[in-house]
């Protein structure tokens, strides 16, 4: 694995000729919400003359088709570290047999992984016919969601390369189409789905200097629990704190009456039975003052506004 460590997998050997192996195996992603988890992975390996170890890319692995990935154009959507991997085993298996004049062709594919990409976002990104073949430590982390994390950041990547300035963040689809009608012309290539990971996406953008303008879409589940700073708002991970809204309600300056029936509710979503969903109401500019705050310390250069979306589509704005 990436880090050292050496793993044993179940595999299915499908095929074996003298210059030609294949093998499958089956993907476990563990607690991670991966659209690949169960997904069969099959790599073929044979030997060429060039002396290189060369990647193709199989049925259901993408395509490169945009610039500001770290793969180029052209070439199969197999990220760095899990080529780095299979070029270690390959040479060292060359040198064991002395065959380091030999090349070896490393074709990978996945079973349905073309229509497994429909629910990822890499057409977005310039990634066609396929899902990608990511890898970064070779361990699942529950709720790590590492491959949403990695696109998150090669959508931000993908935008600098193309020379977009303003980006248009949401948590998800939702929120990104009732925002597009507040920016109808902006491009694919600028909107980025954050999920629960607004820490990493507001750290990619504070290392992409390039990015000058963000606005951002938030439900406001997910606000109660930024608001209070928890920048990961998967709900494994964290809770809103009815103490804390409570106390912002105060400091907006209702009364403990008001205030205190937030202590009564079971879910964020409710507030709006206490506080009326407008931009008047100045417990919502308060909430959404503190998204504003906790975002903008991780990347302070950029011009932030942000958008607190309700069911219906309507929403309040908050900027500096």
């Amino acid at each position: 694995m990436p880090i050292g460590e050496t793993v044993t997998f179940q595999v299915q050997v499908v095929e074996i000729t003298e210059n030609q192996v294949t093998y499958a195996t089956i993907k476990d992603a563990g607690d991670d919400p991966d659209v690949t988890h169960k997904a069969e992975i099959r790599t073929t390996i044979s030997f060429n003359n060039t002396g290189m170890i060369i990647f193709k890319r199989g049925e259901g692995v993408g395509l490169v088709t945009l610039p500001g990935l770290e793969i180029p154009v052209g070439e199969p959507a197999i990220n760095p570290v899990p080529r780095k991997m299979m070029r270690t085993v390959c040479k060292k298996i060359l040198s064991d047999f002395r065959l380091e004049k030999k090349g070896v062709t490393i074709t990978v594919s996945v079973k349905d992984g073309e229509q497994l990409a429909k629910r990822t976002l890499n057409s977005r990104l310039g990634i066609l016919y396929g899902i990608s073949i990511l890898g970064t430590t070779g361990i699942v982390t529950p709720f790590s969601a590492s491959s949403y994390i990695a696109s998150i950041r090669q959508g931000i990547d993908v935008a600098v390369a193309n020379g977009k300035t303003e980006l248009l963040i949401n948590s998800g689809a939702r929120s990104e189409k009732m925002l597009k009608e507040i920016f109808p012309d902006i491009s694919e290539t600028s909107c980025i789905h954050y999920g629960n990971w607004i820490q990493e996406t507001f750290q990619k953008i504070g290392q992409s200097p390039q990015i000058v303008q963000v606005s951002m879409g938030i439900m406001l589940g997910k606000a109660a629990k930024l608001a209070q700073g928890q920048t990961n708002t998967h709900s494994g991970k964290t809770t809103w704190d009815k103490e804390f809204i409570y106390r912002l309600a105060l400091e907006s300056g209702y009364s403990e009456s008001t205030a205190s029936k937030v202590l009564a509710l079971n879910m964020a979503g409710r507030l709006r039975e206490i506080f009326t969903f407008t931009s008047q109401e100045k417990f919502y500019q308060k909430l959404i003052e503190q998204c504003h705050y906790h975002c903008q310390k991780i990347a302070p250069k950029v011009s932030l506004t942000m958008y607190l979306i309700n069911n219906d589509g309507n929403y309040i704005s908050y900027t500096t």
